[in-house]
């Protein structure tokens, strides 16, 4: 088999995109077509990992990486950056917020504790890098990035929050909480015809359940996909159910559906 290193890599997308021999797809793409397709890409590494499909992950992690040299590619093409900058970046981004690891000019290695002690340094790191850059605006909240998905910034706003104590230290306050939100939430329904209003409260009860997710030590993107993954296979169960019975599920009240529903999932519970 012959061997492939990032150097062929980096020349598999020059060529790519080279606007005479190359792809017109690719040529075509800019930073903002291809941004999408890199979201998507770290998506299906986490789905990857979560199936625990080690063959479909180091596909999946190759095709993160070609996201990397493809925007490093069209950054090189204007003159702003290539491949090897971003490499030296992250190194040096890594020697420079790892102080306990890896020693300074005069061979010192600072202490750190724990894990924890250790994210506390690292956001630390992260608020003079800012400082220097000139971009910090002196809230404990400041280069929380907003291109996230949203729930994961629900996730790093709550947990740089608590840094200076603005948190539950247990997940059942929090659960009178939610039940709070969706009671907010049903007297809109029931009172407001003002849609903004019903949004409002709607996104407090999704706050919420981040919050209620990272104190009970849940990843809220896991069980989240277990959710999504259960609802299909359940699904998936009601219209074999149906089928078999010569029958589908469009068409069938709600309450004939629901006994299906209920059916998989007795099923699923028993094992059969």
């Amino acid at each position: 088999m012959r061997e492939h290193g990032i150097d062929e890599l980096l020349r598999i997308m020059a060529t790519l995109r080279d606007p005479e021999r190359g792809c017109p797809w690719d040529v075509k793409q800019n930073f903002a077509t291809i941004a999408p397709y890199t979201i998507e890409e770290a998506y299906e590494v986490a789905d990857a990992i979560d199936r625990r499909d080690y063959a479909g992950l180091c596909d999946e992690l190759g095709d993160l990486l070609l996201q990397v040299v493809f925007h490093a590619r069209m950054a090189q093409e204007l003159g702003e950056f290539d491949f090897a900058g971003v490499v030296r970046g992250i190194c040096d981004k890594m020697i420079r917020r790892h102080p306990h690891v890896f020693p300074d000019a005069q061979g010192r290695v600072e202490k750190v504790e724990d894990a924890a002690a250790q994210t506390l340094v690292w956001e630390e790191h992260k608020r003079r890098e800012r400082d220097a850059a000139g971009t910090a605006d002196n809230s404990v909240l400041d280069g929380i990035s907003r291109g996230l998905p949203e729930w994961q910034r629900a996730l790093k706003l709550q947990k740089r929050a608590s840094t200076v104590g603005f948190d539950w230290s247990d997940p059942r306050p929090v659960l009178d909480k939610l039940a709070e939100e969706i009671g907010e939430v049903r007297h809109e329904l029931d009172t407001s015809a003002d849609p903004a209003r019903i949004v409002d409260e709607i996104g407090d009860v999704l706050f919420v359940c981040v919050n209620l997710a990272r104190l009970a030590k849940v990843d809220y993107s896991a069980a989240l996909r277990g959710a999504n993954a259960k609802f299909e296979r359940r699904f998936r169960r009601m219209e074999a159910l149906a089928a078999a019975e010569g029958t589908s599920l469009e068409g069938k009240t709600l309450a004939e559906q629901d006994a299906y529903w209920d059916r998989a999932k007795v099923e699923e519970k028993s094992g059969s």
